[in-house]
């Protein structure tokens, strides 16, 4: 939205502005109207908010730094480049004119946090403590650590090498609200054991093939077997941890590839268009970042772990922060859901013994799916400055280090909520619903002709293929020694029993 004549930039947007920072636009972007005008807008890209001008926080940069505190909410990776811009000077400066106040104490704290620098300011000895973050605005650590150089609780989600931050939003309260937990075990509850136990054999071999066809790869039967196997393990093993990532990494990608530590090349995301040329969809941390911001990724699991977040945002801030990072060469995709799957269940977000299909959903919503990688990639790409050799090696020139280290994952957890409807509502159902109609018709059709059940198997298979109908060339292959009056009524048969699934 351009910026009306008499509208000034306030908060973030006056910091980037008179700082000259290059940064992706905030979220929330504030401006201070010459006159009593109030108005919001927004836009898939964030929001606008116009103040009055009884708003206008002043002059000084630290005005600005407060006004952003208090209106535009904790944009660390701004932060990092806003913090140290505006210098120990003026912050010390700022601080000492209110050492009680709210926003100073987050300003002094997060500066410490986010420049690894002492102020030369003494600790407070008085006043109360105060949230580092509004619990209002973020999902935020229930077991926060006080800290009292500043008197201040830390309830972030993660540490100074990885913080993923969260905002409250209708649409993922509304997604908690739905207690997808809840409907899971209902659902498991209203069908036999011995069902159960054949669809949860067969989800497990069609997560493993959708997570690999995510990635247009085709898995022989024995990558296949391990992925299933790592699936079975993770009721049981945190594999958010480094030796349990490199063991997982070797079990899932062609034994060439395997890699015993992170990375320490450049790597990026592309395809190639043209001979010699390749399009980038997304340019990865650099080696030298790869370890901190690991350790910070499963520093973060740590803390959320133990700390009442919510398990479908504990999933996705450190699923995707995974796949961000993309500490290996290959295998990364596949790991991010492995982790997603790891957090669910180990966070008894999912029922005993159930693998949440998840990878079936995002197949399944493949736009969707890709929109979720692309709203942090995006800002990222606007960015990097590399280069690209003829050999498709890559050399990041600028430090683009804040922007991973302190991911909005505010979409991809709105994004995954938005799977695991689709898990629990339609995957799950219409797999356990396809049994049981399979069960029905399978005894019917017994009743009928005692036929072996690999016979059955390819009868059910035919009629449905064939849009209710065995077509006659397939009789005659497969089914010449039945009847006429035989085929009808195990055509019958079929029928019946599949009518609940089409509605």
């Amino acid at each position: 939205m351009p910026t009306h004549q008499s509208h000034r930039p306030a908060g973030y947007a006056a910091l980037i502005e008179r700082l000259s920072l290059g940064v992706p636009t905030p979220w929330h972007r504030s401006l201070v109207a010459a006159s009593n005008t109030q108005r919001v807008d927004v836009t898939a890209a964030g929001v606008t908010e116009i103040y009055p001008s009884r708003y206008w926080p002043g002059d000084e940069l630290c005005d600005h730094l407060e006004f952003a505190l208090k209106y535009d909410g904790t944009d660390l990776a701004l932060l990092a480049q806003v913090l140290p811009a505006i210098g120990p000077d003026a912050l010390v400066a700022w601080i000492g004119r209110a050492p009680q106040g709210k926003y100073a104490r987050r300003a002094w704290h997060l500066f410490e946090m986010l420049t690894r620098q002492l102020l030369p300011i003494p600790d407070l000895t008085r006043g109360n403590y105060i949230d580092l973050i509004d619990a209002d605005a973020y999902y935020v650590s229930n077991a926060p650590v006080r800290v009292r150089r500043q008197r201040v609780n830390d309830n972030l989600l993660g540490g100074a090498d990885f913080c993923p931050m969260v905002r409250r939003t209708a649409a993922i309260e509304s997604f908690i609200g739905k207690d997808f937990a809840a409907r899971s075990r209902n659902l498991m509850a209203a069908y036999p054991p011995a069902l159960l136990r054949r669809a949860l054999s067969y989800l497990y071999t069609k997560e493993t093939k959708s997570s690999f066809e995510i990635e247009r790869i085709t898995p022989d039967p024995t990558r296949t077997e391990r992925f299933v196997a790592l699936l079975r393990s993770a009721a049981t093993e945190d594999l958010c941890a480094k030796p349990s990532l490199i063991a997982a990494q070797n079990q899932i990608v062609d034994a060439r590839f395997r890699e015993g530590d992170y990375r320490t090349d450049q790597n990026y995301i592309g395809e190639t268009v043209h001979y010699g040329r390749e399009r980038i969809h997304y340019v990865c941390p650099r080696p030298e970042h790869v370890s901190p911001l690991m350790s910070g990724l499963v520093e973060s699991h740590a803390r959320m772990a133990s700390s009442g977040v919510h398990p479908v945002i504990h999933a996705a801030a450190i699923g995707y922060g995974f796949v961000f990072v993309h500490p290996f060469t290959d295998g990364n995709g596949r790991l991010h859901r492995l982790l997603i799957h790891n957090i669910l269940t180990r966070r008894a977000f999912v029922p005993a013994g159930l693998v949440f299909p998840v990878s079936v959903a995002m197949l399944e919503r493949p736009t969707e799916y890709d929109a979720s990688l692309e709203a942090f990639s995006r800002p990222i790409m606007g960015l990097a400055d590399y280069t690209l050799d003829e050999d498709g090696r890559m050399h990041v020139r600028n430090d683009l280090g804040p922007l991973y280290r302190y991911p909005d994952m505010t979409v991809q957890v709105e994004m995954l909520f938005g799977f695991v409807e689709q898990t629990v509502e339609s995957v799950l159902v219409n797999e356990l619903e396809f049994l049981a109609n399979y069960d029905r018709t399978k005894s019917a059709m017994q009743a009928v002709v005692d036929l072996p059940d690999k016979d059955i198997d390819l009868f059910i298979r035919l009629y449905l293929q064939n849009a209710g109908r065995m077509s006659e060339t397939k009789r005659k292959s497969a089914f010449a020694s039945l009847s006429d009056d035989e085929v009808e009524r195990l055509e019958r048969c079929v029928q019946l029993g599949y009518r609940k699934a089409d509605g």
